[in-house]
């Protein structure tokens, strides 16, 4: 791990790093309370399309956790996002995409529309990588002595549940998990997301927005009825995809300190 820079303000610590997972560089942030020492809770936090891992949502969030709960948090850049960008034209245009779909029918029947193929193929692939490199950025993490053995949680909606819920599903020192924003349909790889999330056994606090630009209703519904945990719920607000009032961080925080505990 490589400390590129460091600051402390209002009694966070933020340090740009970057990880080195097989042969590629995953640029991270680490927050943790100034001067913190020994282990505590943790959250790993995944970014949604066409952001990073400095996004204002990511560092508010991260921040906030930091100083309502002592936790520490960490983002890292998703391949093919933020500093690991290797086609800025083609990510301009991704981003205006998404744009153009959140600004379409918002009556909540809007089904997913077809996409290229190639480009979908490439998405499958990049969300399989960025799920395997939470792992192996996790295995670093525990090596930092103001965060040790966590415990950790996860929080990541839209494409950070598409990376996120297999992640979450498959390494098991994830003790709970905020997930949302997406849902099941026939898009492609989703046979293995789907599995993924039947194969899901810690407690899943699920966000909806009943009028998503991106996901149907049903589709929404059917991604959590798959979700295989018994301890679960479902927070649905009206409003589109990027709507999600701020007052849900609220429920995020009681959510992670019942089950990640205090420090």
């Amino acid at each position: 791990m490589d400390v590129i820079e460091e600051t402390t303000a209002k009694g966070v610590t933020e340090r740009r790093v970057d990880l080195r997972v097989g042969e590629e560089i995953v640029p991270a942030m680490i927050w943790t309370p100034e001067g913190a020492d020994g282990p505590r809770p943790t959250v790993l936090i995944g970014h949604g399309g066409t952001q990073h891992k400095q996004a204002p949502n990511v560092v508010a969030m991260a921040r906030r956790f930091v100083r309502h709960l002592g936790y520490a948090a960490v983002a890292t850049d998703a391949p093919g996002h933020g500093d690991r960008i290797v086609d800025p034209a083609m990510a301009e245009l991704a981003r205006k995409n998404l744009e153009a779909r959140l600004a379409g029918d918002t009556s909540g029947r809007l089904a997913v529309p077809d996409r290229d193929p190639e480009a979908m193929r490439a998405m499958v692939s990049r969300s399989r990588q960025g799920t395997k490199e939470w792992s192996a950025v996790l295995d670093q993490l525990v090596e930092l002595p103001e965060i040790g053995n966590g415990p950790f949680g996860y929080w990541g909606v839209s494409m950070g549940t598409s990376i996120g819920l297999p992640f979450v599903a498959a390494d098991s020192r994830i003790t709970a998990a905020v997930l949302g924003l997406n849902g099941l349909s026939d898009r492609p790889g989703q046979e293995a997301f789907g599995d993924a999330a039947r194969s899901l056994t810690v407690p899943i606090l699920f966000m909806f927005q009943w009028d998503d630009e991106l996901m149907t209703r049903q589709s929404g519904l059917d991604l959590f009825d798959a979700i295989g945990s018994e301890d679960k719920s479902m927070v649905i607000h009206p409003g589109g995809h990027v709507g999600t009032p701020l007052y849900e961080r609220d429920l995020y925080e009681s959510f992670y300190v019942r089950h990640l505990g205090t420090v």
